[in-house]
């Protein structure tokens, strides 16, 4: 008969195994810890996020935007993106205070509170253009700025394809020069775009066989091509160039954009009459009333003799014109802009 040997107690393992209960204790109360720590620790941030933008709502790219903590954090600084937005992460709750600034825009900054684990998305941001705010070398400023507004103009274009240079959404922007009011004419007279609306006016000629003088056939073409280009060049040479240089006005629109539907129709349609000088003011705009009737008797002689208009036909086209160009008025108060893009 078999007897089993009864295992003898050993006090070691009993303390090997009690302190190794302990350390496993030990570290699950780190581990806890620590995640209770992150988990309030997250709790107690949040992000700011936005977009930064010019008056005409184009984006700003490379704007600097800083994020300042009132001290209880270090501050942030970051650049805004191509389509001018910006990120700040894990930014402790709280007051903050944001500064924007941009090469050619006045500096803007905006304050607020950000809550605990709050992802707070701010409204869009806007620049303007940095105005001429001294007096001492006031010319050379001036034209510098121009020059800077003009190259943001030139960029827009109606679905992103069709000039849209003569409109204006700075209410504060600066007067042009003769030289600036050229580039700019010459930027639409020679953009592709007037070759190929140029190119489509002689085709409908071609078809309906107008301006008979011209004949038909290739020559035909090539003649109705150049008049239609000639026409339009001379109306804007005259209307954005000679005109406004020998007046001291603006041959620009500028968007008004605020109050009634009503005051901003009455707008746009008196601005067929009234344009803004060089001097900022407003005034009769007799740059344009005169090369509106000036274009009809100085192309006229660009047509074949029998196609000629005569004086009285030439004023009554001028005077419809007029209405044409308030319909336009109309158009880029109350439409351009929704349908303006920008050309980087």
């Amino acid at each position: 008969m078999r007897y089993c040997r009864k295992p003898q107690f050993d006090p070691d393992d009993f303390i090997r195994l009690n302190e190794r209960a302990r350390h496993q204790s030990s570290m699950y109360f780190v581990f806890l810890s620590l995640l209770v720590t992150g988990s309030f620790a997250f709790a107690q941030t949040g992000t700011i996020s936005g977009t930064v933008v010019d008056s005409s709502g184009a984006p700003v790219t490379r704007a600097q935007v800083k994020l300042m903590l009132d001290g209880r954090a270090q501050d942030q600084q970051t650049q805004s993106a191509e389509n001018g937005a910006f990120t700040f992460a894990e930014v402790p709750a709280g007051a903050y205070r944001l500064s924007f600034a941009a090469q050619g825009f006045a500096s803007n900054s905006a304050t607020g509170e950000l809550k605990a684990g709050e992802a707070l998305a701010l409204a869009r941001t806007t620049m303007v253009i940095d105005k001429v705010t001294t007096e001492v070398n006031v010319t050379q400023t001036q034209v510098e700025l121009a020059q800077a507004q003009i190259k943001e103009e030139e960029k827009q274009r109606f679905l992103g394809v069709i000039p849209n240079f003569f409109i204006v959404y700075d209410k504060d922007a600066v007067p042009l020069n003769t030289r600036q009011k050229t580039e700019l004419t010459t930027k639409a007279l020679f953009d592709p775009t007037s070759f190929v609306i140029g190119g489509v006016i002689a085709g409908v000629w071609q078809a309906q066989n107008t301006h008979r003088g011209f004949g038909q056939g290739a020559q035909g073409y090539a003649k109705r091509y150049g008049a239609s280009f000639a026409d339009y060049g001379t109306m804007l040479v005259l209307d954005r160039v000679l005109m406004p240089t020998l007046f001291k006005q603006d041959p620009r629109y500028f968007y008004k954009g605020d109050g009634s539907k009503t005051s901003r129709a009455l707008y746009a349609m008196s601005h067929v009459f009234i344009c803004r000088g060089d001097n900022r003011k407003d005034q009769v705009c007799y740059s344009s009333l005169l090369s509106r009737f000036g274009t009809g008797f100085a192309t006229n002689y660009i047509y074949p003799a029998e196609d000629r208009d005569k004086a009285g036909t030439i004023l009554r086209n001028s005077a419809m014109g007029l209405g044409f160009e308030m319909a336009g008025n109309l158009f880029r108060e109350f439409v351009s802009k929704k349908i303006t893009k920008k050309r980087r």
